[in-house]
């Protein structure tokens, strides 16, 4: 089988030996799927994938990870991200849970930023040669080392909404509230009204409530400190590691679960969900996820539970929405950003 995407390609040609490797931060690459090593990502559904065909794969917040890397690990190539921040968080877990001298090599697109690991790792105190070049794509290599920098330190603190919210890099909106998720605060209380004593439910409804795509946890966080009985999903690791630690921050009960829109839920039901949903995947628009939120949400919800989502304006919702309950109604429009609700009957 042979690789898909131009910085496979690119290690495809190489003569190394990636048996007992970790392919870290990989792309969706059925060469990758179908060969050796295991995959360390923070994408569930590529985690699920990489399970799908028997192979090993861990998010680096599972302690299996940890386990592996006890199980020694002969290498490890780190496909470089858009986000610079993010991929030196990723070097540095690597410098972190693996021995020093540990074989690392970097493969990544040229638009991509893969050239400027070379400052990245002098920076560090790790040597590093070119290895190879071609598809608009470099690889290059070093040897982990101790270095003396926490990646936990990526991890920053900011206030919005009366609430404080942990953020890192990987996640959407990083250190800031979105003006789209700004509006949907503005209008929750108007349709999610706060319960109103213990063990009593949001309306009429019991209190159950699904914020899908939980990015930084300011919507499970806002709805758990108004009573609802909160359920947080993202399919990237480090919002759900997130969104765990913004619970916590503010003293405010939850459940965080990581997985593809709604793959771990089971036969669960809630008298809502909410959501700002995301319909980027690196740099190319993708209406998957959020197509599949919309369509697949009224089989979650209670009778009478609704659907309420902000997004873009431009992005193509109503026919959605309209598909899969039957109508919907715009409680909020700014000719940026639309709040939808629809109510399953």
């Amino acid at each position: 089988m042979s690789a898909e995407t131009p910085v496979c390609q690119l290690l495809e040609r190489q003569e190394a030996d990636y048996r007992g490797w970790w392919w870290v931060a990989p792309p969706r690459d059925a060469w990758l799927e179908a060969g050796e090593g295991t995959a360390i990502s923070a994408d569930a559904s590529l985690l699920e994938a990489w399970r799908g065909h028997g192979r090993p794969a861990f998010s680096p917040f599972d302690d299996g990870a940890a386990a592996a890397a006890d199980g020694g690990v002969a290498g490890a190539v780190l496909f470089w991200p858009k986000s610079h921040a993010l991929g030196e968080w990723w070097l540095l877990w690597l410098c972190t849970v693996l021995p020093p001298g540990t074989p690392l090599q970097l493969a990544g697109e040229h638009q991509g930023g893969i050239k400027r690991v070379l400052k990245v790792l002098a920076a560090l105190g790790l040597g590093c040669r070119k290895r190879d070049s071609a598809r608009r794509c470099s690889l290059f290599e070093t040897r982990l080392g101790r270095v003396g920098l926490d990646p936990d330190a990526a991890w920053t603190r900011f206030e919005a909404a009366g609430l404080t919210l942990v953020s890192h890099p990987g996640v959407f909106g990083h250190g800031k509230l979105d003006d789209g998720t700004r509006l949907l605060l503005e209008t929750l209380p108007g349709v999610l009204p706060q319960a109103s004593g213990k063990g009593e439910g949001l309306g009429d409804a019991p209190g159950e409530v699904l914020d899908m795509g939980c990015g930084d946890g300011i919507l499970a966080a806002w709805l758990s400190r108004r009573g609802a009985s909160v359920t947080a999903v993202d399919v990237n690791a480090f919002a759900v590691e997130a969104t765990r630690r913004t619970l916590a921050a503010n003293g405010l009960p939850g459940e965080t679960r990581l997985g593809d829109v709604y793959a771990t839920l089971g036969e669960r039901r809630f008298a809502a969900i909410v959501s700002n949903p995301p319909f980027h995947q690196e740099r190319a628009i993708d209406y998957g996820p959020a197509a599949r939120l919309i369509l697949e949400a009224p089989e979650y919800l209670v009778s009478g539970g609704q659907l309420v989502v902000v997004a873009n304006a431009f992005l193509p919702y109503p026919d959605l929405l309209a598909r899969a309950f039957g109508g919907f109604e715009i409680l909020a429009d700014d000719r940026r950003y639309r709040v939808y609700r629809a109510v399953k009957g």
